[in-house]
């Protein structure tokens, strides 16, 4: 994170500590969470069904689908542990946004809390040369 400049998003310093693994991680599951993949493995699926049920000679797998089933059994068994190391991956980035939320956060208060004493004084300064002009204009009369 060193090697960024100073203007460097949270998201680009996180981006910047990927290794491929993390990055391939990122891309299957953001894959396998798609309208896309869904629509194409049920595309798959239902054509592994259909030419398997109207197969004159050769069904490669016969219902009840046990090759089928081997095949989800195996993706599962891969998607499962990518997408949870997707999902830590979210988490660390969501915990440092949050943090750098914070941070500007702490910023924008100490600053808001600066302006609120600067206006202050204004206030009391203009209270105070309005005061020394009625003061003024109060001796002028008397005189």
């Amino acid at each position: 994170m060193e090697d960024l400049p100073d203007g460097a998003t949270w998201h680009e310093q996180h981006k910047a500590t990927c290794g491929f693994g993390e990055r391939l991680a990122d891309r299957v599951a953001a894959v396998m969470g798609s309208w896309r993949f869904i629509i194409a493995q049920t595309i798959v699926v239902g054509l592994w069904v259909t030419v398997n049920l109207i197969a004159y000679l050769s069904h490669w797998d016969p219902y009840p689908f046990i090759l089928l089933n081997l095949l989800f059994s195996t993706q599962a068994a891969y998607a499962a542990p990518v997408i949870m190391m997707a999902q830590n991956r979210q988490s660390e980035r969501d915990r440092i946004q949050a943090h750098d939320d914070y941070i500007t956060n702490l910023e924008a208060k100490r600053e808001i809390e600066e302006l609120t004493i600067r206006l202050n004084l204004i206030e009391t300064e203009k209270l105070n040369k309005i005061i020394s002009m009625l003061e003024e204009s109060r001796d002028q009369r008397k005189q």
